[in-house]
C-alpha cells in the first residue's frame, strides 16, 4: 500500500517538474494566499458612516446636549435618505431636559454629645473635579421629519419603524412631514 502511494506520488512529482514556469505559479499563488489572510484578518474593518444600531453604547463623548442633538440628528438624516422613495431630509429633535449626572459620594456618621447619629454626605473629589458615577441621557421628547417622498404612507411608516428602533420613542412624538422638491 506504501509502494502505491509513493509511486503516484511520484509520478505527480514528475508531472509538476513538467509545467513550465513553476515557480512564478507558486509564487503568485502564495502571495494571493498571504493578501487574503492579511485582509481578511489582520486590517481592522471599518465601521459604516451611517451606523446607527448601537446608540445605547454611544463611544462618543458629548460636552452638551446639543452636541447629543446634533449627533443624533445627523445619524437619523443619514439613514432616513437611504429608504427607497425618500430624497432631501431635515430632522429636529428636542429634549425633555439635558444630561444629568449621578456622583459618587461619601457618607459620614458623627455621634453628637447627646448621643444622636447626624449623617452627612458629601461628593467625592479628584484633583478638585466630582467623580462622575453614572452618565443619564436627555430623554427625547419629540421628532420632527420634514423629507422629499413622504406622502407615500408605506415610506412613512418606514420612517417611522427606523426612527423608534433608534430611538425609544412613542409614535405620538413623531411628526413627518413631506419637504419641498
Amino acid at each position: 500500500m506504501t509502494l502505491d502511494f509513493k509511486a503516484k506520488f511520484k509520478a505527480l512529482y514528475e508531472k509538476i517538474k513538467k509545467v513550465k514556469h513553476i515557480e512564478i505559479y507558486l509564487s503568485v499563488g502564495l502571495a494571493i494566499i498571504v493578501a487574503l489572510v492579511y485582509f481578511a484578518f489582520i486590517v481592522p474593518k471599518k465601521k459604516s458612516k451611517t451606523d446607527t444600531t448601537n446608540f445605547d453604547n454611544v463611544s462618543t463623548t458629548f460636552s452638551n446636549s446639543n452636541e447629543y442633538i446634533e449627533y443624533l440628528e445627523n445619524k437619523l438624516e443619514n439613514v432616513i435618505t437611504r429608504v427607497k422613495g425618500v430624497g432631501d431630509t431635515d430632522v429636529i429633535i428636542t429634549l425633555e431636559k439635558g444630561f444629568e449626572y449621578v456622583y459618587v459620594t461619601e457618607d459620614e456618621t458623627r455621634t453628637t454629645s447627646n448621643g444622636v447619629d447626624i449623617t452627612s454626605s458629601s461628593v467625592v473629589l479628584v484633583d478638585g473635579k466630582p467623580v462622575i458615577k453614572e452618565e443619564i441621557y436627555p430623554v427625547v421628547k419629540g421628532i420632527v421629519v420634514i423629507a422629499t417622498g413622504v406622502n407615500d404612507v408605506g415610506v412613512k411608516m418606514n420612517i417611522i419603524s427606523i426612527i423608534q428602533t433608534v430611538i425609544d420613542i412613542d409614535n405620538s412624538k413623531i411628526n413627518i412631514f413631506e419637504g419641498k422638491s
